[in-house]
């Protein structure tokens, strides 16, 4: 495949900018029907303009995410030396073989051989059981379609997600932390069908055909 490139935005009102132009992998799942959050259809109208996206920025959840990425970053590089954890704010990989995609990544990695590789890094606040369970040796399926986007954007070589679980049912701060190793060879068939599945989807965007429904899975 080609070579992704990498660019470095001045600032985060650019950074949003730029991501109007493309699919992000915080879209795969809306245009497979596997986010709990949009479906296709309003993911289109997104892109299209025709409605503006949900500003969430303030809410607490995400406050809290954004605020421990980087002490959560800091703490993987402590826990695995081994790797080498690399990270630029505004970041934006593009690959000339899929124009319509693009990657934001929360750490880049080095292994001791020297292979490149994705760090993805998650906050959930546990509210129900289901949430915990879909945690339970798996990746959820929104976060999956997530990674596959950036290893087809970036080709990188492997992913390691690391997930932070808070869980204050019991009235006591109980707080789970979880990897997820992945190899990108392991996935090679679910990252080209995702890339047709979001090649469709834009497909649509260009032409300004409305795309059927796809309801997604809650």
């Amino acid at each position: 495949m080609m070579p992704a490139q990498k660019y470095v935005l001045p600032d985060r009102i650019a950074w949003l900018e730029a991501r109007k132009n493309h699919i992000g992998g915080s879209d795969a799942a809306a245009c497979v029907g596997l986010s709990p959050y949009k479906d296709n259809v309003q993911l289109w109208e997104e892109k299209m303009g025709l409605v503006l996206p949900e500003d969430i920025s303030d809410r607490d959840y995400v406050r809290y995410g954004t605020e421990a990425e980087g002490h959560l970053r800091a703490l993987f590089a402590m826990d695995f030396p081994q790797y080498q954890v690399l990270y630029e704010e505004n970041n934006m990989f593009l690959n000339p073989e899929y124009p319509w995609m693009h990657a934001s990544l929360d750490g880049e990695l080095v292994d001791p051989d020297g292979r490149h590789g994705i760090l993805e890094i998650k906050t959930t606040e546990i509210l129900q059981g289901a949430q915990t369970v879909k945690w339970n040796g798996r990746i959820p399926d929104q976060y999956y379609c997530q990674i596959l986007h950036y290893l087809a954007v970036t080709g990188y070589d492997f992913v390691v997600l690391k997930a932070q679980l808070k869980d204050s049912r019991s009235g006591e701060l109980r707080i789970t932390t979880k990897h997820y190793f992945m190899e990108r060879d392991e996935v090679l068939e679910d990252i080209r069908w995702l890339v047709e599945a979001e090649k469709g989807f834009w497909d649509c965007v260009v032409s300004g055909r409305r795309p059927y429904l796809i309801l997604p899975v809650i």
